[in-house]
């Protein structure tokens, strides 16, 4: 009789503490989620990672992504060396004349701040029209492949982002054959708004400057 109680009082206090390091131990589940963009086009993957200091960029792109606003729009400018560009909607259609014209309907102010973000390789900026306060157009980005940086950019152009994974994908993009910056095949963009832990973001891009 003893004997069995022993038992299952052991058995008990096992139980018990294993119940106690489950609840000790957050799930991945119960983690908060980063957002983050994924641009996927025929020649690779590209992550970005949005920069919380531009806020109404980082909620404007967030949205346009959630809306699939950039399916099947392009990358109709690529600048050797320096930038691809795209973002607009009229990439979509055939008049290729166009392109590069065009947007949401809406600019956004200027979030610049050359002491906290430049335009480094691999950040994520936003094209803008001859505008005297700078704002930027609502869905038009580009990315930086110039290796030492673009920083004659920093104090006209809105950095909102970085590419954390994919660089590669960006530069064989820009060494497609194109005339006047122009590919001369379209470049397409799947753009998708990807929710992950910031322990997963480290894991899987090596990203973990979640404050910027």
């Amino acid at each position: 009789m003893k004997k069995t109680f022993y038992l299952s009082l052991i058995l008990f206090i096992i139980f018990a503490s294993c119940k106690k390091d489950e609840k000790s131990t957050p799930k991945s589940d119960d983690q908060p989620k980063e957002e983050i963009i994924e641009i996927k086009t025929t020649f690779g993957t590209m992550i970005m990672w949005l920069n919380k200091k531009t806020p109404k960029h980082r909620a404007n792109f967030i949205k346009l992504a959630g809306e699939e606003f950039y399916d099947n729009t392009s990358f109709h400018r690529c600048v050797s060396n320096f930038v691809i560009q795209g973002g607009d909607p009229l990439t979509k259609d055939s008049i290729a004349s166009n392109d590069g014209t065009g947007g949401p309907g809406y600019l956004i102010d200027a979030e610049i701040d050359t002491s906290l973000y430049k335009h480094d390789f691999g950040a994520v900026g936003t094209a803008r029209g001859n505008d005297p306060a700078k704002r930027s157009n609502g869905s038009q980005f580009y990315i930086v492949t110039q290796t030492g940086g673009s920083h004659a950019l920093d104090y006209n152009y809105s950095v909102i982002g970085k590419i954390i994974k994919g660089m590669n994908v960006a530069i064989t993009i820009n060494k497609q054959p194109k005339a006047s910056d122009k590919p001369l095949t379209k470049i397409l963009m799947d753009v998708n708004l990807l929710l992950k832990t910031q322990a997963e973001i480290t894991a899987e891009y090596g990203y973990s400057n979640f404050d910027w």
